[in-house]
């Protein structure tokens, strides 16, 4: 199974970008994915932006991934 997980973009550098996925910051390849530009939301699966998605969609993702790992801890 593949998991992918939305981060929102803090800068972009060529076809790299810098995202913060709730307070963890990563360095990504974004040379899969057009017109990226800080403040957009990305979906991230191995170390590659795959596709912009809103901040609606992010949110509600992060949810239910904060769900599913409490799920499997309890």
């Amino acid at each position: 199974m593949c998991l992918a997980i939305p981060g929102v973009v803090e800068s972009v550098s060529g076809d790299r970008a810098v995202i913060d996925i709730t307070g963890i910051r990563r360095e990504v390849s974004i040379a899969l994915v057009d017109q990226v530009n800080v403040g957009d939301y990305l979906l991230v699966h191995a170390g590659c932006a795959i596709a912009i998605i809103d901040k609606q969609e992010a949110m509600e993702t992060l949810e239910l991934l904060n769900q599913l790992a409490g799920n499997i801890h309890a």
